[in-house]
């Protein structure tokens, strides 16, 4: 097991408690660091690990806060606004960077920073976690299935399972932005809901309607396929929601909205319980089709996501402390290989098959 230090930021949070926890039962002893100073403090007595309380706005006492710290975990959301100095503070300290966004923005931002990380000898790596460790590994299988393919298709739904604080947080943050595709290799804004269709999941048929996912971004890092679309699931009902909401966007994107928003779910929403995060299960899909109309199809199923990105998150960290990644910005599965999400307990699925 590793000795250098791995420091787990934001710790107090929904998710960093989880992944705080997975560290500690594969051995590791992480620093755990956050702005709320009492939040912190009173898990890292709880779990008998070190604590460290320190903000994100003064790059000088960020960098002290990383002091003897080989890795830094990134827990604290919305990444849209979290990450940058904290990736500017790794540069500095020469601590690689790991995060759990699923943020199509920061994945951007982080993947055009590579030379300073080969200059700073560390890695950069966002998305170790649900966001996008499985749906990257997909991609990753299915160009390698079909190399020449030129359109990718990502879906996944969830069967039981729900959403943490800070996961909606990050949503209503990327707010009046609702809706993304990647065609011909750029980033294209679309309309909230723009397409849905139904999938054949491994748990059964189920509608789905795209979603600025991470992958719009890391897929294409990952594949090099120039279009890209990925669904999450949704009924119809929900669909037909969405659709409506459009109008209302550009209202829900000012800041006042915001922030309204987001202290009402801080004060109303916590996350799934521990019962659903052992039971629950996520269905994915995946296709790459050439232009000559070969297709390539594999399904996946990992468990619950919030348990997911705890133990992806942690594996992924363990593995860059070992020494096992090269300096510069990585998607998950550029970094680990393809094979990365079936190493992880509980996945099942991959085999990639053609399909007409």
């Amino acid at each position: 097991m590793p000795d250098p230090n791995l420091l787990i930021y934001g710790a107090n949070g929904y998710t960093g408690e989880l992944v705080a926890e997975e560290a500690l039962r594969r051995g590791l002893r992480p620093i755990l660091a956050g702005r709320n100073a009492t939040a912190v403090d009173e898990l890292a007595g709880r779990l008998g690990l070190e604590s460290r309380d320190f903000g994100l706005d003064d790059p000088s006492t960020l960098v002290r806060g990383l002091e003897d710290v080989a890795a830094v975990l990134h827990c604290a959301g919305p990444f849209i606004r979290t990450s940058k100095p904290m990736v500017a503070a790794c540069l500095a300290a020469g601590a690689h960077y790991l995060d759990i966004t699923g943020e199509i923005g920061v994945f951007e931002s982080i993947q055009r920073r590579g030379d300073e990380a080969r200059g700073a000898n560390i890695a950069l790596i966002p998305g170790v976690g649900f966001d996008v460790v499985p749906t990257d590994c997909l991609a990753a299988r299915l160009a390698a299935a079909l190399p020449d393919a030129t359109h990718l298709t990502l879906a996944f739904t969830s069967e039981g399972g729900s959403t943490s604080r800070g996961t909606m947080k990050t949503m209503v943050e990327s707010l009046p932005y609702a809706g993304a595709v990647r065609e011909d290799g750029r980033i294209v804004p679309v309309p909230m809901a723009l397409d849905a269709r139904k999938f054949d999941f491994t748990c059964g048929s189920r509608w789905a309607v795209t979603i600025p996912w991470g992958d719009v971004s890391t897929a294409f890092h990952t594949t090099g396929i120039p279009n890209i679309r990925v669904y999450s699931g949704a009924p119809p009902s929900a669909i037909k929601r969405m659709r409506r909401m459009r109008p209302f966007l550009p209202l829900a994107g000012l800041t006042p909205v915001k922030r309204l928003a987001q202290w009402w779910i801080g004060r109303t929403v916590t996350g799934p319980d521990e019962e659903v995060r052992r039971t629950a299960r996520v269905c994915l899909w995946g296709e790459a089709r050439n232009e000559a109309g070969e297709v390539r199809r594999a399904t996946v199923e990992t468990p619950e996501g919030y348990a997911f990105t705890a133990l992806a998150s942690v594996e992924c960290a363990i593995r860059v402390l070992d020494g096992a990644v090269r300096p510069g910005a990585w998607t998950p599965a550029r970094a680990f290989g393809a094979d990365l999400v079936f190493e992880l307990p509980g996945v099942t699925g991959g085999e990639v098959v053609a399909a007409s």
